[in-house]
């Protein structure tokens, strides 16, 4: 008898450090994932280690997929699901631990017919956890009634939690697509530095640029604050398969670079200088927060034949580089192309070219009903 106590004793002492380990690790992660608003740089996150398991297998199958409208299409279910799966871990989680709490009081929860243990405990906290008030199981004794009550007021607080998350991340979300939208008339679909700068030409269009650089200086910092407050907007894809904030953000760049080794003057310069300087830190914050170390790529973005092209065409747009500045492209595509490449695989987000050597149609010229949508040369 006295070892049967004494087994007993430990095993809900067991009980009760796990569940404490357990609630402790759980609440604390959630409070650093939805209501901290900075990056959390510790390791040993609960939501870290689930987009770790998770997102690694689902990207290795999805790049099995040879059709990119297909492949979009089942990478674009990652980001809401993982949402969806994060908030179960995390109920999951609570269920048991208040289970294992009950469990160390000694299982005090009556049920007629069934046996007190660890599996009526677990099955009392899920009904108290999501409020379902059955009635069936019934806490025995003051403490188990004090746990039931703590319980039932954290799931209507997790409930609370979920109702006000979904709005933040679907806001965060809509206003980086909105920017990303508009940049379709604006440099291409998919976007490029080129098609960029050559859709700027001119008096008007040199205004236009400065306004456009200004906008994306603020839309980098936006991005910036929301992705490294909620990294899992990072995993949710744009609505055309041609377009993603990846693109845009390493195509600002690239115009960026362009138009500082251009030695553009005036205002234009200064906000080229700063808008640069955003996208280049939004670029490599993220690529720390997915601890994706920058990588040089065996193909470059830029080969000599791509690059001439991309002179002369930039000439004939007011925007004509010297023969001597592409070592200073080079260096400042160093700052920021390897980490863009690192993103790129990790994300399954291919980068944009420089320089398309075909005009593609905007999405905006594209329709299902018109067979022949109209050029963009006309434009």
């Amino acid at each position: 008898m006295g070892t049967d106590s004494a087994n007993n004793s430990a095993m809900r002492w067991l009980a009760a450090l796990a569940s404490g380990a357990v609630l402790a690790f759980v609440l604390w992660d959630a409070f650093e994932t939805v209501v901290v608003p900075r990056r959390v740089s510790r390791r040993l996150r609960l939501t870290r280690l689930f987009y770790r398991a998770t997102w690694q297998p689902f990207a290795a199958a999805a790049r099995r997929i040879r059709s990119v409208k297909r492949r979009e299409s089942v990478l674009s279910i990652y980001g809401p699901l993982s949402l969806l799966l994060l908030l179960a871990v995390w109920a999951m989680g609570l269920i048991i631990g208040f289970g294992l709490l009950l469990h160390a009081l000694g299982s005090p929860v009556g049920l007629p017919g069934t046996p007190p243990g660890l599996a009526l405990d677990l099955y009392f906290s899920g009904t108290t956890f999501f409020t379902l008030g059955l009635g069936d199981a019934t806490p025995q004794g003051w403490r188990a009634r004090l746990v039931t009550i703590v319980e039932g007021g954290m799931g209507f607080g997790f409930l609370a939690l979920v109702i006000g998350y979904f709005p933040v991340i679907y806001q965060a979300f809509s206003r980086r697509e909105s920017a990303i939208t508009l940049l379709d008339a604006r440099a291409g679909s998919p976007p490029s530095a080129a098609e960029l700068l050559r859709r700027h030409q001119g008096g008007d269009g040199a205004d236009a640029l400065e306004t456009l650089l200004h906008e994306w200086e603020h839309w980098a910092a936006e991005l910036l604050e929301t992705h490294l407050s909620y990294p899992l907007l990072a995993y949710f894809r744009s609505q055309h398969t041609n377009e993603s904030w990846l693109k845009a953000l390493t195509a600002v760049l690239d115009a960026s670079a362009l138009l500082m080794v251009a030695d553009v003057k005036g205002s234009c310069a200064r906000q080229t200088r700063l808008t640069f300087a955003i996208a280049r830190h939004a670029m490599v914050d993220l690529a720390q927060v997915f601890s994706t170390p920058p990588r040089e790529e065996a193909a470059d973005r830029l080969p000599p034949a791509v690059m001439a092209r991309l002179r002369a065409e930039l000439a004939g747009a007011g925007f004509a580089l010297a023969t001597g500045d592409d070592g200073r492209l080079a260096a400042l595509r160093r700052m920021y192309e390897p980490y863009a490449h690192a993103l790129s695989d990790y994300l399954v987000q291919p980068l944009p070219e420089w320089h398309y050597e075909q005009r593609r149609r905007d999405n905006w010229q594209a329709s299902a009903w018109e067979p022949d949508p109209a050029r963009l040369d006309d434009y």
